[in-house]
């Protein structure tokens, strides 16, 4: 018997803080941003050892699925994906049966979007999906939707069913209809920003120096964030006070260390592993310059984190990043694997200072555009 009470809206994400990465922490603002707006909101995500089945945080109520072959944090496995939607559709359905949903908002066409399908499908419930980016099209997995006849077939099907698509950029939405030729409109969304709030401290405080100059670059250790492109550009630049930090984990680490110990850089290349939300944005404040390297970017939440604090971007020019990254106005844009390229941007960035605070004033006042209630608002009247 479903409740009288106010409509709820109902969110899908395979992912979801502290699990994964990008695709979860988005639709967390997206969660809380809905709460603020008044309404309730339910989201169903993975579970993981350690992590309570159901909480309720910020206002939104998460229920975690315990899926097969979840074996990291950061990344999921393909049978912890495929396993999402079956495992998930139980406590799916009794949230349906038992509350009065605006919308399904799948996050993710594969495995989220699945799910919402099915829902969608047997509650007569409007299904938005947000397509994101690795879901459709990432150029370094062999599995990629993309390249897989059977996966590429299921995402069409779920865009083709869906009420609503969304993207989280222009570029996804580009990928969406070159290889899969949806019949409906897709919508492009940038992804909510807000703004972190952190205690700065100096440079000593993180065992950092003061004379050094230091790029940041944030992600998952994995092949298509392309990190052995940034090491090995700092390898080129012939000058030992420019040094990389980058945080995060993954399968890649060893692999990338061993490349920055052939290059006789291990000095110059400081991995820091997985830190807090506080010690990330103390590290990005204390940073002269923000790197991404990546093969193609969906998005790019952490250019976001950048922007906040300041810093000047060079990021690559596949992806979502390419919506507001401006060439000579925030940051520069590159070819991936143009090494010659990467390095001459570092160098100029870290001889040129004026430079940098035009970039540093354009991005902290660029992030406001980004603002939660704003995007929910979209989100709220492509339902209508």
């Amino acid at each position: 018997m479903k409740s009288n009470k106010k409509l709820n809206i109902l969110m899908l994400n395979y992912e979801f803080p502290p699990l994964g990465g990008g695709g979860g922490a988005a639709a967390y603002k997206l969660a809380k941003g809905f709460v603020k707006l008044g309404y309730d909101v339910d989201i169903i995500t993975t579970w993981f050892k350690g992590l309570e089945k159901f909480e309720k945080i910020n206002g939104v109520n998460i229920y975690r699925i315990k899926v097969i072959g979840r074996k990291e944090l950061p990344t999921a496995t393909m049978i912890s994906l495929l396993t999402f939607p079956i495992k998930a559709y139980k406590k799916a359905c009794e949230l349906c049966e038992n509350n009065n949903y605006l919308f399904i908002l799948s996050y993710f066409a594969i495995p989220s979007g699945i799910l919402g399908k099915k829902l969608s499908k047997k509650y007569n419930i409007k299904h938005i999906l947000n397509i994101v980016g690795g879901d459709i099209y990432d150029p370094t997995k062999k599995t990629s939707p993309h390249k897989n006849f059977l996966l590429r077939k299921e995402v069409n099907s779920v865009m083709n069913s869906a009420d609503v698509i969304i993207s989280i950029s222009s570029d996804t939405k580009k990928r969406a209809e070159q290889y899969y030729k949806p019949n409906k409109e897709i919508h492009p969304i940038l992804i909510p920003y807000e703004l972190y709030k952190f205690k700065p401290i100096s440079r000593k405080s993180l065992g950092l120096k003061e004379d050094l100059f230091y790029t940041i670059s944030i992600g998952r250790l994995v092949k298509r964030k392309g990190f052995d492109f940034l090491i090995k550009s700092i390898a080129k630049i012939n000058n030992n006070k420019i040094h990389a930090l980058i945080i995060g984990d993954g399968p890649e680490k060893e692999n990338l260390q061993n490349i920055a110990k052939e290059l006789n850089i291990s000095d110059r290349i400081h991995f820091l592993g997985s830190v807090s939300e506080k010690d990330k944005f103390q590290y990005l404040s204390n940073s002269n310059v923000y790197v991404l390297s990546s093969v193609h970017e969906g998005f790019g939440i952490v250019l976001q984190e950048a922007m906040q604090v300041g810093l000047p971007i060079i990021a690559t020019n596949n992806g979502g990043q390419t919506d507001f990254i401006k060439e000579g106005k925030n940051g520069f844009l590159i070819d991936y694997s143009n090494k010659d390229s990467l390095k001459e941007k570092i160098e100029k960035l870290s001889k040129d200072k004026k430079l940098r605070m035009k970039f540093s004033d354009f991005n902290k006042k660029e992030i406001k555009n980004f603002e939660t209630s704003k995007i929910c608002k979209k989100y709220l009247e492509l339902e209508r």
